[in-house]
């Protein structure tokens, strides 16, 4: 046991200081406080319960819906010396006996569990007889109804604080909107907790959203920049669509695979580990896959197809750089992507939920549509305010084209007053490209005045030029009624003729083409080649542990010690990540490449510790 958390990150951990509101949230646990904490994927949410848990009594219960992701968050912590395990379904018999024991030989700082495991009765009765540190619930967002991601299970974590008075208690998550937080707090019974907002924004992610029109080609495109030591996750809408983008990325050369709830168990278990070690290039996933991944060095996130929501884009996203390094975000976006949303959201749920999720959808577009700084956008979304422009998405580096689109706008708001504004984008623009179908005659909208009048402008085209219209409040529309297009008293100065109006072109480049440099999370270049050997010494030693590579150290620490080339133990332990286990374990292996790359002889350096 070390003094204070201050002397348990640097020592253990390997860091030098908390980041905000970290020093906060583990004083307030270690007093005994409950804590509700919303901080962005990579904002160090996990030392958050981890340090109080090993400067508190008893043992450390973590709650997580992520059985895949839970040997792994143990294997990082074993790495550093911390005592911990999990107990969920993967665990045979003689394991999990084995796991049982441990805790009730207090031989745990921290139990990684499944809800359903621990809410199970004689879970719980084992646990009325410990002395436990605290209640971690991890992805805490699972709890609500109003979440993206509701799972059944977690509502029963609510009776925790009613079982467990004494023992505190701290949910955390990395997207909640202003509802779900409430929902959260009511549903775990956090009323007096205190509440961390830590903010949304990942500055070191840069996003990007391009017109889909060859979508594969894009793809490759935009891989072929990156580099095959770069890995990340390209997301699509339905396992087909997964199977044959993998398939065609395996076909052009790139190290792919598919990974979906249609696998077997083992199957998807494979292509995780083999992603966790550096051997994948690039998975194609379902939805599924993100969240069951801890892997730190994600340098990009492509979705292929539309999200469904800005929650899940903004998680799904959230899984590259981790690490704080640079990474990338590129959104294919589609018309058709639109319809296909729309069009599952409309099979399912009641009326009260199919209202919100076309709402939240009807967000997304928004996102996508942006003519200004995405990020201010996506974090606007969850009531968080940008004071400038990030700098750091494609309509900062490389604003859109801007025309005047004065005659457009009029056609397209003729058209909705002349359907009577009882109708929704599909049906204007079909009148407005003079579409020859039976439900355009049946309504005798062949017959109006703006029928045709738009023939020469794509249906791609017009889908812009009306969702700009929306975002800038000349066009609002109905979501209580399938979203109904209506005019604003906006829009009557433009039909006049009394106002010009400049709008964006779509955009079917990716602006981030070029390679970025290599730089550490703080933005200094370091040496890559040096950086190269360090990963090829990290593949080795994790191969030789059975472990991914992060668990020896992450691509962060590596850069760190590219740019200042450590050379003896005392300057080692001063790279962020490096604690005392992990210097004793591998540091001198990763100074000798150092030493070897600076063409220094181990003898030559002094200083050093036995």
């Amino acid at each position: 046991m070390y003094r204070n958390p201050q002397e348990t990150l640097l020592k253990v951990f390997g860091y030098q200081a908390f980041r905000h509101p970290q020093a906060e949230i583990v004083a307030g646990l270690i007093n005994g406080e409950d804590a509700f904490v919303i901080m962005p994927t990579g904002g160090g949410k996990s030392l958050c319960y981890q340090i109080p848990a090993l400067h508190r009594p008893g043992v450390g219960i973590v709650v997580s819906p992520l059985i895949s992701l839970m040997k792994d968050q143990v294997d990082a912590l074993r790495a550093n010396g911390v005592r911990a395990a999990f107990y969920n379904s993967s665990l045979g018999d003689v394991a999990a006996r084995r796991v049982l024991a441990e805790l009730h030989s207090q031989q745990l700082d921290l139990l990684y569990v499944a809800p359903e495991r621990l809410m199970s009765e004689p879970f719980l009765e084992r646990l009325k007889d410990m002395a436990i540190a605290l209640f971690a619930i991890d992805e805490a967002h699972c709890v609500s109804q109003w979440g993206h991601d509701f799972r059944p299970e977690y509502v029963q974590l609510g009776r925790l604080r009613q079982l467990f008075p004494r023992v505190p208690l701290i949910a955390l998550t990395a997207t909640a909107d202003a509802q779900t937080r409430g929902d959260i707090i009511s549903r775990l019974g956090l009323q007096g907790a205190a509440c961390h907002l830590a903010g949304f924004d990942r500055p070191n992610i840069r996003y990007t959203v391009i017109a889909k029109q060859k979508p594969f080609v894009q793809l490759t495109t935009f891989l072929a920049a990156r580099g095959k030591d770069e890995a990340g996750i390209v997301y699509a809408l339905s396992r087909k669509r997964v199977e044959e983008v993998a398939g065609k990325l395996l076909a052009a050369g790139i190290a792919a695979a598919p990974y979906h709830a249609g696998l077997t168990e083992r199957e998807r278990s494979r292509v995780q580990e083999a992603f966790q070690r550096d051997e994948l290039q690039v998975v194609v996933a379902t939805v599924a896959f993100g969240m069951g991944i801890d892997k730190p060095n994600v340098r990009f996130v492509v979705h292929y197809d539309l999200p469904k929501n800005i929650e899940s884009y903004y998680q799904e996203t959230g899984r590259a750089g981790r690490d704080d390094l640079p990474a990338e975000a590129l959104l294919l976006f589609g018309y058709g992507d639109i319809a296909v949303a729309r069009s599952l959201i409309e099979n399912g749920g009641n009326a009260g939920q199919k209202r919100i999720e076309l709402h939240k959808l009807n967000a997304m577009v928004g996102f996508a549509e942006a003519v200004t700084c995405r990020r201010r956008v996506l974090l606007g979304y969850f009531g968080a305010d940008l004071a400038t422009d990030c700098g750091n998405c494609d309509l900062c580096i490389e604003p859109p084209e801007q025309y005047d689109a004065t005659e457009e706008a009029r056609k397209a708001l003729s058209c909705v007053y002349r359907v009577g504004q009882r109708f929704g984008m599909g049906h204007v623009i079909d009148v407005l490209r003079g579409a020859q179908n039976q439900r355009i005659r049946s309504l005798g909208h062949d017959r109006l005045s703006t029928y045709g009048i738009g023939r020469t402008v794509s249906a791609e085209q017009w889908g812009s030029i009306i969702r700009q219209l929306v975002h800038l409040s000349f066009l609002e529309q109905d979501l209580a009624a399938y979203a109904v297009l209506k005019l604003t008293d906006k829009a009557r100065p433009l039909l006049r003729g009394e106002e010009r109006l400049t709008l964006a072109r779509p955009r079917a480049r990716a602006t981030a083409a070029k390679k970025t440099p290599r730089t550490t999370a703080a933005g200094m270049k370091y040496d890559e080649i040096l950086f190269q050997a360090l990963r090829t010494l990290r593949k080795n030693l994790a191969d030789e542990a059975g472990v991914p590579p992060f668990v020896v150290f992450g691509d962060a620490s590596l850069a760190e010690m590219a740019l200042n080339q450590p050379l003896d133990a005392d300057a080692l332990l001063r790279i962020n990540g490096v604690g005392m286990h992990k210097l004793g374990r591998y540091g001198a292996e990763f100074l000798a490449v150092i030493r070897q790359h600076r063409g220094l002889a181990a003898e030559q350096i002094t200083g050093q510790r036995p």
